[in-house]
């Protein structure tokens, strides 16, 4: 596990970056497997155009991202997609962190990632809502 910050520093870039390696790599063998070539990045703030394409006015309001094509609309016929990427957003995760309170941070991270590999799946919001309910 990563060292915690340190009293009076927000977690760093690399320190979500690292706190993401470690959730991933606690995911069964099977999930990761299925995953396949996902990049993970981690950026402040989601860009002013994604925000704009996704109707969100609020910078805070994105926490993460899948961009790609997802796995249930792939064929073999089209040509080979560009590389599917899953963003999280340092900013947005810290300030739902600091809200909510009950949770970890390394317990969001993990969340906010799981998420969006739900969507490199091809599930949608309700499908990956409907499945952490049933998860308890």
């Amino acid at each position: 596990m990563s060292e915690p910050a340190k009293v009076g520093r927000a977690p760093s870039l690399d320190d979500l970056a690292a706190m993401a390696e470690e959730a991933f790599a606690r995911l069964p063998n099977g999930f990761r497997q299925m995953t396949g070539d996902v990049i993970f990045r981690v950026d402040d703030f989601p860009p002013d155009d994604v925000l704009d394409e996704l109707g969100i006015e609020d910078p805070f309001g994105l926490t993460g991202l899948y961009h790609g094509v997802d796995l249930s609309r792939r064929s073999v016929f089209d040509p080979s997609p560009q590389p599917s990427m899953i963003f999280l957003y340092r900013r947005p995760i810290l300030d739902e962190w600091a809200e909510r309170g009950e949770v970890t941070l390394e317990e969001l991270v993990a969340h906010v990632l799981v998420h969006e590999i739900g969507h490199h799946f091809g599930l949608s919001d309700d499908d990956i809502d409907a499945i952490e309910a049933a998860a308890g």
